[in-house]
Formats: C-alpha cells, structure tokens, sequence
C-alpha cells in the first residue's frame, strides 16, 4: 500500500493506471505524427506539380476579341451596342450610340453602373450648326430627337436608389429653373403631377447586376406632351419633366463626367 495525505491506494492499481495512460498517449500519437507528414507531404507533392505543370495559368488574363458591332465602357468593360432598335408598335427610328461613361460616388469611386446615349441622329427635323457649342448641340438633339439613356448596374442595387436619385435631379432642376426664371409658376405646378408619378414607378426591389434599364425619351408630337418610357415600370408624359430629366446627364460634367466628355468628342464634329 502507498500513503499519500492520509489516503491509501493499492500498489497495483496506481501503477496499471499509470501504465495504462502512458500506452494510450503512445498509441495516439503515432497516427497524429504520421498524418501531419502525410499531409506535407502530399501538399509538396501537389505544389511541385502544379509549379512544373504547364497547364496551370493563375494569371492568365483572357481578353475577348474585339467586337465591331459593340462600344465597351473602359472603366467597367461592359459593352453597349452601337445602335438600338427600340420595340413598338408603332415605327420607330433606329438609335445611334453617342457616348458612354461610367457613374461613381463618393471619393472612393465606388462604380454604380455604367450608362450609354443614344439619339436618332438621321431626324431630318436635328439642325446642328456648326457655330453652335457642344452643349447647345446636346440640347437640340434631345429636344428634337427620339433619345435613349441605358443603364446597367455594375453591381446590384435597387430601384429605389436609382429612383431617389432621379426625383433629387428632377427636383433640383425645377429649383433651379424657377429662380433662373426659365420655368413659369404655371410650367412648375404642371411638372408636379408627372414628378409625383416618376416617384411611384420603382418597385421595391432590386435591379440585379448587368441587368440594363432602358429610359426612352419619345421623339416631339404636335400637340402632345413628350412619352418618357422606363422599360417594364410604366412612363410620364411632360415635356418639361420628359426632356429635363434626360438633359441632366448633361449638365455640367453631369452624373457621369466620363459619358458627358465622350458626348462632347462626339457631337463637336455633328453638323446638319
């Protein structure tokens, strides 16, 4: 018998316990020290072949071909086509491609879509002179002519962001308009109705990455307002509202300065 503290244990008991727990510790062991070089060395295996194996390209860069029929937005890659044709029952010109441009926010430059032009430029009705400024220019063809704005999220959002933005525009240009005096009292209350149903269009969802959103500005009708389209939502009908809202990609370096600067390149050698 041992004495420890008062305690008695039998000598036999202590040390099978002892000997027991010392094989045991043994024994799990050598699976755990076999397994930990296992796994080296099947990792350096697999790392020298993938460093001697020719077929492996991490880094490659793939770049698609050119597409002659396609103008690619260099800040997103995303690809517009140089002319749309727009859907309707009744017969609608062919739209060309006039710039395109990439729309960020914050001084991070964080990219929210990536937003092209398109205008009929063959309207026999467009009169560009060539004294008129780049800016003038813009306003007689969206003015005169059936126009397009297409954008496509570089990442998923919502309606409801492109909407906030959109009625912020519209609403500032209204401001603006009635202290510069070029919107009467009259024009502005009129504007409010069409404003107010702009703001009911959106659907609480999101608008999925690469998914384009078309907005089509309807060409002049004698005797009507002009027909503002977003694809699949519904439309408005102002010609104050139908025109400014498109005018404002354009005001000053717009919400998109790289798609205003490649409008200007574009309608500085247009003359009709």
């Amino acid at each position: 018998m041992i004495r420890l503290s008062g305690l008695r244990f039998p000598r036999n008991v202590f040390g099978s316990s002892t000997r027991r727990y010392a094989h045991i510790t043994s024994y799990r062991r050598l699976p755990t020290r076999n397994l930990i070089w296992g796994t080296v060395g099947a990792t350096l295996a697999i790392s020298v072949a993938l460093a001697f194996s020719d077929t492996v390209r991490l880094d490659s860069n793939i770049t698609p071909q050119d597409d002659p029929e396609t103008t690619t937005d260099p800040a997103t890659g995303i690809r517009f086509p140089k002319t749309v044709k727009v859907a309707s029952k009744v017969p609608l010109p062919i739209l060309s491609l006039v710039g395109v441009g990439v729309r960020t926010v914050s001084f991070l430059r964080v990219q929210v879509y990536s937003v092209a032009f398109y205008a009929d430029l063959d309207n026999p009705n467009l009169k560009l002179d060539p004294s008129m400024t780049p800016d003038e220019k813009i306003q007689e063809i969206v003015k005169t002519c059936a126009c397009e704005i297409r954008i496509v999220p570089t990442r998923s959002t919502s309606y409801s962001h492109l909407r906030d933005a959109f009625i912020r525009a519209i609403t500032t240009r209204l401001s603006v308009s009635r202290k510069n005096g070029t919107l009467t009292d009259e024009q502005a209350f009129e504007a409010a109705s069409p404003i107010r149903k702009l703001k009911t269009l959106f659907p609480n969802t999101a608008l999925s990455k690469h998914s384009p959103l078309d907005i089509f500005l309807y060409p002049p009708i004698p005797g009507k307002p002009r027909v503002l389209i977003f694809r699949d939502l519904g439309s408005i009908e102002s010609d104050w509202v139908a025109t400014e809202f498109v005018l404002h990609y354009f005001e000053g370096e717009g919400p998109s300065p790289p798609l205003k600067k490649m409008v200007v390149e574009t309608v500085q050698s247009l003359q009709k």
